[in-house]
């Protein structure tokens, strides 16, 4: 088995702890800002350390993780996962935020989703019929 590199670069590091499913993943997330090494704004070439500080989003979760190790192949979940530690405030930030989240949804996951069915469109009609007639404006001024 091959020693571990001494350094490497950043969108493989990525890659090999699972933070990304692919290199160009990676590539997009970091060229887009959201992947910061020790505080400043990198490129997907950048090398990395053992020690360095990474901060990264993924989705809604912001994380901010320490490299602890670096890896010249992807290997399984539990492998990866020994490649950095997630610093106390990150695991603090990422669990309020998964409170907040549980206690106020978003209100938009409650809408349905897609086309009204048949049976919606006849309701529509039904209740156009009673009494909205031609006006579909909320507005109470009389040019609709």
């Amino acid at each position: 088995m091959a020693a571990a590199p001494d350094s490497m670069r950043l969108d493989k590091w990525l890659w090999c702890a699972r933070f990304c499913k692919t290199r160009s993943l990676a590539v997009q997330e970091i060229d887009r800002g959201r992947v910061q090494v020790n505080g400043a704004a990198v490129k997907p070439a950048r090398e990395v350390r053992p020690g360095d500080t990474v901060a990264l989003r993924q989705g809604a979760v912001a994380r901010t993780v320490v490299i602890r190790a670096l890896s010249s192949m992807r290997g399984p979940a539990p492998v990866a996962q020994l490649l950095y530690e997630e610093t106390a405030e990150s695991v603090l930030a990422r669990t309020r935020a998964a409170e907040a989240r549980r206690l106020a949804p978003e209100p938009a996951d409650a809408l349905r989703q897609g086309r009204p069915t048949k049976r919606d469109r006849r309701t529509l009609d039904e209740a156009r019929q009673r009494g909205w007639g031609d006006r579909w404006s909320a507005s109470m001024d009389d040019g609709g």
